[in-house]
């Protein structure tokens, strides 16, 4: 990768983000698990966890970077990227296991969370190659580069860590079937 240019790297990593999230709506939407006995209901609070986690670090990341601390920002960025990378192994996991969750509560909070959920994901998609490209440029000591994506990517990453704790709040604890009058 060092070899190549700018331009090189966005695309690849534009590339590799439209692949994974194609394999994510294969996964969610086509995919069917035969015979599995295999439940592991603890993965939503460890998706929770880790996306909480992932916004501390990513704030942490940018407070050290206006600091000065290039090597504290380096180490905080790279925490906020494993527990994002663990986020989504859990995600994959637990589509893989349970499907969907669904969002039962009826009234004007129903849409508060659809409209939550979808920006999550609308944000989730177009952060990826974001934070990707980032961390590329970051990889390759392209620092200006870095700077320039990251201006954009942070707060995008931000906004999808947040949000995703705020969507396990609704489907946990707010999420109640109507009740027969």
């Amino acid at each position: 990768m060092e070899g190549m240019g700018n331009r090189s790297v966005v695309a690849l990593n534009v590339a590799l983000s439209i692949g994974i999230v194609a394999f994510l709506f294969w996964l969610i939407y086509a995919f069917e698990l035969q015979d599995s006995t295999l439940t592991l209901p603890w993965l939503p609070t460890f998706n929770a966890v880790c996306n909480g986690l992932s916004a501390i670090f990513i704030a942490l990341g940018v407070a050290r970077i206006y600091q000065g601390d290039k090597r504290g920002h380096g180490y905080m960025m790279a925490t906020a990227t494993a527990f994002s990378a663990a986020f989504l192994v859990g995600y994959l996991l637990h589509h893989t296991l349970h499907g969907d969750s669904h969002f039962l509560t009826p009234g004007p909070i129903r849409y508060v969370y659809f409209v939550l959920l979808i920006t999550h994901i609308i944000m989730a998609a177009l952060t990826l190659p974001l934070v990707t490209t980032t961390l590329s440029f970051a990889a390759l000591r392209r620092f200006a580069s870095h700077r320039r994506i990251a201006r954009w990517a942070y707060p995008c990453w931000l906004y999808v860590s947040v949000t995703g704790v705020v969507v396990y709040i609704f489907l946990r604890w707010l999420n109640h079937a109507p009740t027969a009058a």
